[in-house]
């Protein structure tokens, strides 16, 4: 078990690849940065996730930055051990497919998202994916402190956009700020609406 605090860095682009880890508490932000200095969120990972996965596929070096959005508690499990666990125990290999199948499906969700959507449509979606909507053992209606740059650079869109929809979103009645980000099952409406 390995612990993170707060914005501490899990990993880091382009260093060795050698771990996979499951995060057992808090969350864990993903980006990647070009060769231009320019940050993408990629995911943001919570309880039951695994994140470091390529390393059994053969990348050498990790592809995206890994950073504690909140304390966060991890199993690293060097990558040997994972191959060995994958191929001894059964229930644990049908997890992690389970895991990466619906971890595609989402990434392919994402650039659909990215492609056709509206800013307004991908950040209601952002934050109900964030909210854990759709995953009844999971929900959560109160996020994790997440920022207003944070989620500009998920969606890909500026702050401005973000926080003129965060304002609409909040007249509407969708999302309240009390202790923390609320998010109300009604702005699955904004994503289904045409």
């Amino acid at each position: 078990m390995v612990k993170f605090r707060s914005k501490e860095i899990v990993f880091a682009q382009g260093e060795p690849a050698k771990h996979v880890m499951y995060i057992q508490e808090g969350s864990v932000k993903l980006s990647v940065v070009n060769e231009t200095g320019k940050e993408a969120v990629v995911a943001i990972l919570g309880p039951g996730d695994f994140l470091g996965e390529g390393c059994i596929a053969g990348q050498s070096t990790c592809m995206a930055t890994a950073t504690a959005v909140a304390s966060v508690s991890v199993l690293s499990i060097d990558k040997n051990e994972m191959i060995r666990a994958l191929h001894g125990e059964h229930e644990f290999s049908d997890r992690f497919i389970s895991f990466m199948l619906a971890r595609n499906i989402r990434i392919e969700e994402d650039l659909v998202d990215q492609l056709f959507n509206s800013s307004e449509k991908r950040l209601a979606r952002t934050l109900l994916l964030l909210a854990r909507y759709g995953k009844e053992d999971k929900a959560q209606r109160v996020l994790p402190k997440v920022s207003q740059e944070m989620l500009a650079e998920m969606v890909g869109t500026t702050r401005s956009r973000v926080n003129f929809f965060m304002n609409k979103f909040r007249k509407l009645g969708f999302i309240k700020y009390n202790g923390g980000l609320q998010i109300d099952n009604s702005l699955l409406s904004v994503v289904l609406h045409e």
